[in-house]
């Protein structure tokens, strides 16, 4: 997953926007007045919350933000605006009669003592302005995806009249839902409640089981393409719609420390549309988001992570898919019709041999996905002295390689089983095998797709390589 593709993105965040106030300070006393402790302030922070706080983590990972919502005429909007500026997020703000929406928070030793929540209902004239700016956001060909920040403000009316111009032209919709009527958001790509915001539209989940069968149901009912549940400590569940099937997948948390947990669901779904747009599946948008979400509780209120933060992270996974990993990304590349080109190998000493044949490889489709062998599958073909490299450092070298999209690991010792689970639209090996000889031609040509081959480099090789070195 290379963070640099962020930058091609480009996102609208619609919703409400709150400027958010920090007074930290000690408390030694109480009041004579009243049983309260008096607070003595020492440092002051305001920070953009809300939807402006999902289109600056947006900014922050790199990508083109468009913030639509409404502000009061007063000294927070120009606030809010400053801030937007400073942080490149471009500004699509009506200006209402009633004052900017603020939450100011009263912080001792760490903790929130107090906070103080200012704001008012927005009129039919804010709505109306709002729409107009979004109709012309929305219509922009470069636009990928729409997120609707929602904090129950009342910035966005009609949820569902958004979603389905915003659909109509081809954009992706992303809700962070508020309340206990989700059927606004029908329609929807995928919406991302925390457990209790889903457990207050469903009902309580009494097991994993259950939380499966409500949020299949729920789906279904709001006709959507995928739900990420975020779960705390035990990070998030994704159900996604394949084709009528509801699949399950599970991401356990990437948070070590937990300080602050606002803001938290503004990362997540900022991250996700972030790489979306960016051209990430969504399985790889997911991880990014996770990895997003364990850095920013560590910090204080809400706050942004940024590539290099999240890039540790990223080189510590695992470098390759297992086959039973592979079958949701091979769906996820089926249904935005990506041509899928499969190539194996040992590939226990990559060479310049191997880097040309995979960048011809790669240049005959849209996805180049590559197997490679287990160790013991190495060994068994090799011999016993082989490998040199282990599959973990094989797999990383290999899926640094900008023509490799990625590596899956099979353990026998032909590629046959994960061929038929990939069906990849083309099956490449070297030019010292004939087509008809090749592992999965009967199976690749069967259902339509093509077998070729690639000349090798001359004179390059892992087994002349090493007897070179002997």
């Amino acid at each position: 997953m290379n963070l640099k593709n962020l930058k091609k993105g480009k996102v609208i965040v619609f919703g409400d926007v709150i400027l958010d106030k920090y007074i930290m300070g000690s408390i030694d006393r109480i009041s004579p007045e009243a049983p309260v402790p008096v607070l003595r302030p020492s440092n002051e922070e305001i920070r953009l919350g809300g939807a402006a706080n999902v289109a600056l983590n947006l900014s922050s990972l790199g990508i083109k933000a468009t913030l639509i919502g409404v502000t009061g005429k007063d000294g927070d909007s120009r606030v809010v605006n400053e801030l937007l500026k400073k942080n490149k997020i471009k500004i699509a703000l009506r200006q209402s009669l009633h004052p900017t929406i603020s939450k100011t928070r009263l912080l001792s030793a760490q903790q929130q003592i107090l906070r103080i929540d200012e704001e008012e209902n927005f009129s039919e004239e804010d709505w109306k302005s709002t729409l107009e700016l979004f109709y012309k956001h929305i219509s922009l060909n470069d636009v990928s995806a729409l997120v609707l920040s929602d904090y129950g403000k009342g910035t966005l009316k009609d949820t569902a009249l958004l979603i389905k111009k915003a659909k109509a032209k081809g954009k992706i919709v992303l809700v962070d839902p508020k309340g206990k009527d989700f059927s606004k958001y029908k329609g929807a790509d995928i919406i991302t409640p925390n457990l209790s915001e889903f457990e207050d539209v469903v009902g309580r989940v009494g097991s994993e089981a259950d939380l499966t069968k409500k949020g299949k149901a729920l789906i279904k009912a709001l006709n959507l393409n995928a739900l990420l549940i975020t779960r705390g400590p035990e990070g998030m569940t994704l159900l996604q719609n394949k084709k009528g099937k509801v699949l399950r997948s599970d991401f356990p948390t990437q948070a070590r420390d937990v300080f602050d947990v606002s803001g938290a669901g503004d990362t997540v779904i900022a991250a996700l549309a972030g790489g979306l747009a960016g051209g990430f599946d969504l399985g790889d948008s997911i991880r990014m988001a996770n990895i997003a979400a364990g850095i920013v509780v560590a910090k204080l209120g809400t706050a942004t992570v940024t590539p290099q933060e999240i890039n540790p992270f990223l080189e510590k996974e695992k470098p390759y898919l297992t086959l039973e990993e592979v079958g949701p990304y091979k769906d996820d590349l089926k249904d935005s019709n990506k041509k899928i080109v499969f190539t194996n190998g040992c590939f226990d000493i990559l060479h310049a041999g191997h880097v040309e044949y995979l960048e011809k490889a790669k240049a005959l489709g849209d996805k180049l996905i590559v197997g490679i062998n287990s160790d013991s599958s190495v060994s068994k073909l090799k011999g016993k002295n082989r490998p040199i490299n282990k599959l973990i450092h094989r797999a990383k070298v290999l899926s640094s390689l900008r023509c490799v999209d990625k590596v899956v690991m099979f353990d026998e010792n032909t590629p046959l089983k994960l061929i038929k689970t990939l069906q990849p639209d083309l099956l490449v090996k070297g030019g010292d095998y004939k087509v008809k000889d090749i592992v999965g031609y009967k199976e690749v040509t069967g259902y339509g797709g093509s077998v070729v081959t690639i000349p090798l480099v001359k004179g390059l090789s892992t087994t002349k390589i090493l007897d070179q070195a002997q």
